[in-house]
């Protein structure tokens, strides 16, 4: 079976082709600095999944929602919160950590994370659940965990072991999530064999870089430039 496709679109928003033939985003934030002027403009999208709240996240989802048609599966709160603003409302793609959705052939799960989820509405912040990560369980068998923003913490190991991922999203910028000290120490708790690292410089606040990763690390560190597409090898046979 044919390779996952993965284009980082800049911070943390990535396309996903699927080796059935679907095209799948992840937080499509894309408005945002980095992402190249032909990506803004997705010419289709089959779904979109997203970790949290934060407008740097959800970005474009509702316009690609209700452009597509595409399903948008999210945290029970944060699904909820976007059914009042113009995403069709469907239980069946609210739901919440530990719980695993099957759609057309991909798994996709939510694991816990360490930040916050809201959005600022009229002068206040609104409470939009928990933060998360996502485990996306491919057809091929490639299974990425994509941890949304987070600092490390201890559950990583469970995460790994519980899941077993090949490939691991995290975010290395600082300042909002962990930097590249703390992901070196995830890699370890996760035991993965590849990295793609996001959520670093969008903004000049976002100082970590892969760069400094790959110095604190042996996993290999794929850092495709934003735009650029790479292929995820299939599951290898234990």
């Amino acid at each position: 079976m044919a390779d996952v496709s993965l284009t980082w679109l800049g911070h943390s928003a990535f396309r996903f082709d699927t080796p059935g033939g679907k095209r799948i985003y992840l937080d499509p934030y894309l408005d945002n600095p980095k992402c190249p002027e032909g990506e803004k403009q997705p010419e289709r999208c089959d779904l979109i999944v997203l970790t949290h709240g934060h407008d740097d996240h959800v970005g474009s989802t509702v316009e690609l929602h209700q452009r597509f048609g595409c399903p948008v599966i999210a945290l029970v709160e944060l699904r909820g919160w976007l059914a009042g603003r113009g995403v069709e409302e469907n239980a069946a793609h609210a739901f919440n950590k530990g719980g695993t959705l099957e759609w057309e052939g991909v798994k996709i799960t939510l694991t816990d994370a360490n930040h916050s989820s809201s959005a600022f509405e009229n002068g206040t912040f609104v409470y939009l659940g928990e933060p998360a990560g996502l485990v996306l369980e491919f057809e091929n068998g490639l299974t990425v965990y994509a941890a949304g923003d987070t600092n490390v913490f201890g559950d990583m190991q469970l995460i790994g072991r519980i899941y077993q991922p090949d490939v691991a999203i995290l975010p290395v910028g600082d300042h909002y999530t962990m930097g590249p000290r703390e992901a070196a120490v995830a890699l370890e708790l996760l035991g993965v064999r590849t990295c793609v690292p996001c959520h670093y410089g969008t903004f000049p606040v976002l100082h970590g870089t892969p760069e400094q990763l790959r110095e604190l690390t042996d996993v290999d560190v794929l850092a495709p430039a934003p735009g650029e597409t790479v292929a995820l090898p299939a599951k290898v046979a234990a």
